[in-house]
């Protein structure tokens, strides 16, 4: 295994040996250092280890040209005060501080006055989480478009990417609309929800996967998370289900949410919806191209939805699908999409409609997207496998896991980091960001969430302590990384030496 250590030179916020200096130490030990470093400037430290000044080769050039010779020592240095920052320095504040000092290197100290070097050169661009990928392909579509003045509202674009999607996703019909939010809703109303209807959901999810719900005045239950996969608890839905057919409120739907780029435990979950009768909305948005069993994420419920947002694995910018084999329903959702316009030659509306569809545009993007899909989940899963072979001898650290019979995406690489095991996860995320790598917590259980506090919320371990939840305990420790299909392996390592910096406490 390559083992790789955020104190090494040249790493972001190295903190080592070699950039290290004294009083008492000689200017040959220092030019020796200075070598080591590639030139980089020391930091000179006190008794305490708090930083007195930088030495640069320059500082040193400067002594000998005096007449000192290489015993001399340097605390013949003149005292002057360095630029310095401090662990809350922004992102922003750093440039602005290189540029004004027009120095490459800059010490940040923590509480203690304890510095750690950051330099130029690792503060020139951000890491972001996960950005858009662009094949090429997607150009030869959209120019297509544009050649046939085809830009809006619809078009062959769309026709094609709906065909394209569909055979991919193994559904025998998509709707290309503008969101996965868009899609999760038109999904509800297709499915028959209204006003006071009981809606099951995931608590550990995006907020998008409720918020529907609300659209059509029905009554969001929140459903736990299995520790075996993250998603849904089929543990907690039974209890759920059990609970309400005595009740005789048994949900109108169940929506079931795919997080990461993995897959549910479909086999359990649509068992129980199916003893039930109770239909099932599939949120695919964040696991397009992932499997179960062999079989595309996004077929197994009545209807899917798909989501093709700026981070997501594939993007047409913005845009989302409704999917199934309901060839009916499928054409309703475009129907519902486009206003509800009804053939007539005059604009004729017997009911409430939406503008929810998919530009032509667009979905030319999203052609040209699908055709590079497999490419960027091997590109993911790849940055996955680095992260934990680089990070897999600190112990504490708990990756989202992947069953036998599944195969993940990966879309976002997710981990939990363990208190008990002394990692603490805020401090590792305030110390990314600070150095300009975008982190974020995983998703904040919907039961927690001011909005949705009030809503019934079914935990997967019965008699649970409040609070500790398997959806609680994975947000308490959770950690999404930058997992972006353009990113290299040195930028991928980068990340992992911060990790393993900022972990250390």
């Amino acid at each position: 295994m390559r083992h790789f250590d955020c104190e090494k030179p040249g790493s972001i916020g190295a903190t080592i040996a070699a950039y290290i200096a004294h009083a008492d130490t000689t200017l040959h030990d220092a030019l020796q250092r200075l070598d080591q470093t590639g030139g980089g400037p020391l930091m000179v430290v006190d008794d305490t280890g708090r930083l007195v000044r930088m030495v640069t080769d320059g500082d040193i050039r400067r002594l000998l040209l005096d007449g000192r010779d290489q015993s001399a020592i340097l605390d013949a240095l003149p005292p002057i005060a360095p630029v310095t920052a401090r662990m809350t320095t922004t992102l922003a504040e750093l440039s602005a501080m290189f540029e004004t000092a027009q120095v490459t290197a800059i010490p940040r100290l923590d509480d203690a006055g304890v510095p750690r070097l950051l330099e130029r050169r690792d503060n020139a661009g951000a890491v972001l989480l996960s950005t858009p990928h662009l094949g090429g392909l997607e150009r030869d579509f959209v120019q297509q478009a544009f050649d046939t003045n085809w830009i809006a509202p619809l078009g062959p674009q769309v026709e094609g990417f709906e065909t394209e999607l569909a055979q991919y996703s193994e559904n025998g019909h998509v709707a290309a609309l503008s969101s996965g939010t868009a899609a999760l809703h038109l999904g509800l109303i297709l499915l028959g929800v209204k006003d006071g209807d009981r809606v099951y959901c995931p608590s550990f999810t995006f907020a998008a996967s409720a918020n529907p719900i609300r659209y059509e005045r029905a009554i969001p239950v929140f459903i736990d998370s299995e520790p075996q996969t993250w998603n849904m608890s089929p543990k907690a839905l039974e209890r759920a289900l059990a609970r309400d057919k005595a009740c005789g409120a048994l949900p109108a739907a169940i929506i079931i949410a795919n997080l990461y780029g993995q897959s549910a435990d479909m086999d359990a979950l649509m068992a129980l919806a199916d003893a039930y009768g109770v239909p099932v909305l599939e949120d695919a948005a964040e696991s397009l191209g992932a499997t179960f069993k062999g079989r595309k994420s996004g077929s197994f419920g009545t209807l899917a939805a798909y989501s093709f947002n700026g981070n997501k694995i594939i993007t047409t910018s913005g845009g989302g699908a409704l999917c199934g084999d309901d060839g009916d329903m499928i054409e309703r959702a475009r129907f519902l999409a486009t206003q509800a316009r009804e053939a007539a030659a005059h604009y004729e509306h017997q009911t409430i409609g939406f503008n929810y569809r998919m530009s032509n545009v667009l979905a030319g993007i999203g052609r040209g997207q699908l055709k590079v899909l497999d490419d960027r989940v091997r590109r993911r899963r790849a940055i996955f496998e680095i992260y934990c072979e680089a990070l897999n001898d600190i112990e504490g650290i708990d990756w989202m896991p992947e069953p036998n019979g599944y195969f993940s995406t990966r879309w976002l690489t997710a981990a939990v980091f363990n208190d008990a095991c002394g990692l603490d996860r805020t401090r590792i995320l305030n110390g990314l960001q600070s150095v300009g790598v975008e982190a974020r917590p995983v998703w904040k259980p919907m039961h927690r969430q001011p909005v949705f506090e009030a809503y019934e919320f079914e935990p997967h371990d019965d008699g649970r302590i409040a609070d500790q939840s398997v959806s609680d305990n994975l947000f308490n420790g959770g950690l999404c990384l930058p997992s972006g299909s353009n990113m290299d392996d040195a930028t991928v390592y980068k990340v992992c030496e911060q990790i393993r910096y900022w972990a250390k406490g």
